[in-house]
């Protein structure tokens, strides 16, 4: 299914998503570091878990919210409070405030607005594409959101170390335009026949509400297959959520110069801080040329191999990148890392988009995204780990996390496919 082919929703937001995730990628991957000095290591490592607690929460709030409420109208919402949040960090980061507190105060508001934002975006996407064009829509936007990565992480080499507060109001403006285009242009996609179940609860007490989004969460939870699916991913986000945690306080304390070319006397140098950057837009570089070539080459195998394959080399991935110690050493580390992430972005987003009846498919979603969110919860533990038993047993620790993502994937597939009779009755309680 080509771009042209795309209904105007999904051009918009691909577009849009693409300039903010730009913006995004300049100040994100050097967060951790922000942090670890503004707090201490194992300080940092708590905050980070305590805001990305809230996320979980707000995760599963947006998904009820968008097949509630509607898709466009939380996406608004969204990227509205987004604005606020980074508004907030941004004043908190200037020399004439000076905040790390309260910087983090408007990181866990820009953080809680972004969970209400993902489940109705790609509950949109499953609304208005055909299923079998699903998969290769999610990777464009995939590749769309790398090619971020290949240039934010440079920008913020330049541009964040000294003016990390014109790079958050910069994310700020740019939300809160976002939210304003997309109130103007973008057209709801809600089924018809969801939004009518919806409204005929509308006139029922708070509590009454609430009651029927938890049982709505525990009929998903009652999905054997779902459910595998998600511990599965929150096993393996404990690996790929390292880029942005581990890897660069790792990168700094390690690596204080490498050289990446030399000739006679003359040598091109890099600090540890510089070298994160540049592996950083590595793999961001990796996704946005592959993306699509490798998600059609996954489309030959069976979705079993291509999640439990996924999951093992990025175990590789990470017991190389703690054996290295140059560039281009990290180099193929990171180049192993990018391909178990390719082999499985498009292919996972379809999985869940077949496993999620039509009336719940934002809530699907949101639960699938606790893969990332409550994911993103665990994995700074990491960096206090790392202080108290080492990088290499940590970095051993994430790999041996990946393995046993792989055994449930395996247990995963072997439900599904030996499950018979309707897929509706995988999702009744019992």
């Amino acid at each position: 299914m080509k771009i042209r082919d795309w209904d105007t929703n999904l051009k918009i937001r691909l577009g849009g998503e693409t300039a903010f995730n730009v913006i995004f990628w300049t100040f994100f991957p050097f967060l951790s570091i922000y942090f670890a000095e503004a707090f201490g290591k194992g300080w940092a490592g708590l905050l980070l878990i305590l805001s990305q607690a809230l996320s979980v929460v707000a995760n599963l709030l947006g998904g009820y919210c968008a097949d509630r409420f509607g898709r466009k109208r939380m996406m608004v919402i969204a990227a509205s409070a987004q604005a606020a949040g980074y508004g907030l960090f941004a004043l908190a980061a200037s020399p004439a405030v000076g905040l790390p507190a309260l910087s983090f105060i408007g990181f866990c508001a820009a953080s809680f607005a972004g969970s209400l934002y993902w489940p109705a975006s790609q509950a949109m996407v499953a609304d208005v594409v055909p299923e079998e064009h699903r998969s290769s829509v999610f990777a464009i936007f995939y590749t769309a959101a790398n090619m971020a990565v290949v240039v934010g992480p440079l920008l913020g080499s330049l541009l964040y170390e000294d003016n990390p507060y014109m790079v958050l109001f910069g994310a700020a403006v740019f939300c809160a335009l976002l939210a304003l285009f997309m109130s103007r242009r973008l057209a709801e996609t809600l089924p018809a026949s969801v939004a009518e179940r919806r409204r005929s609860s509308a006139g029922e007490p708070w509590y009454r509400v609430v009651g029927a989004q938890l049982r709505d969460y525990r009929v998903i939870a009652t999905d054997r297959v779902f459910l595998l699916f998600v511990l599965a991913g929150v096993l393996l986000s404990q690996t790929f959520m390292q880029l942005d945690l581990l890897f660069p306080v790792f990168l700094q304390e390690t690596v204080p110069h490498s050289s990446i070319f030399s000739f006679g006397d003359w040598n091109l140098d890099v600090t540890g801080k510089q070298l994160f950057g540049l592996i950083v837009s590595e793999n961001g570089l990796f996704v946005a040329l592959f993306t699509v070539a490798i998600t059609k080459w996954m489309l030959a195998f069976r979705d079993r191999y291509v999640f439990i394959g996924g999951a093992l080399i990025y175990a590789v991935g990470m017991v190389l990148f703690c054996q290295m110690s140059t560039f281009w050493g990290f180099t193929l580390a990171i180049a192993v890392f990018t391909l178990a992430e390719l082999m499985s972005a498009g292919p996972q987003q379809a999985f869940v988009s077949r496993l999620a009846p039509e009336q719940m498919r934002g809530q699907y979603f949101a639960a699938a995204s606790l893969r990332y969110t409550l994911g993103r919860t665990l994995a700074p533990l990491s960096i206090p780990l790392s202080a108290w038993i080492g990088y290499g047993w940590t970095f051993s620790l994430l790999a041996g996390l990946a393995v046993a993502a792989a055994v449930l994937y395996n247990a995963m597939f072997n439900r599904f496919e030996g499950a018979s009779g309707e897929r509706a009755n995988s999702v009744l309680p019992g």
